[in-house]
């Protein structure tokens, strides 16, 4: 069982910079894919943000925030990173990590462990 923690969220101004970030219970992290994910007000589906491989390297991320998101992961901290810049109103959002044993993937119903949620909130 992998526990996730996320933090680092709160109240940003548009244009704006945050970072979050993911604490793993589990000391094999390395061998985890990691997702970030949000959940906006008043939808119900989760929005894949991005995906990065256990062993790190090049992340990949959904057209909305390319450009502007960067994930990173420090294995030997057991931590996951999402750095958020030139944030809009529209990045308001639950940012959810996520974790899987096997391979990143855009949809959530392929990850196995969810962290709590952390409210990332943006105002114009």
């Amino acid at each position: 069982q992998v526990q996730l923690v996320e933090s680092g969220g709160g109240l940003v101004q548009a244009g704006g910079s945050l970072r979050l970030s993911c604490a793993a219970s589990e000391r094999a992290f390395s061998s985890y894919a990691m997702g970030w994910f949000r959940q906006a007000p008043g939808k119900e589906e989760r929005e894949f943000v991005g995906a990065i491989a256990g062993s790190g390297g090049s992340a990949y991320y959904a057209d909305s925030v390319k450009g502007r998101f960067t994930i990173s992961r420090d294995n030997a901290k057991n931590t996951l990173y999402l750095q958020m810049n030139s944030l809009k109103p529209e990045d308001t959002a639950v940012y959810y990590c996520a974790a899987d044993l096997f391979y990143t993937s855009s949809y959530p119903s392929n990850y196995d462990y969810w962290g709590q949620g952390t409210q990332v909130t943006v105002s114009s």
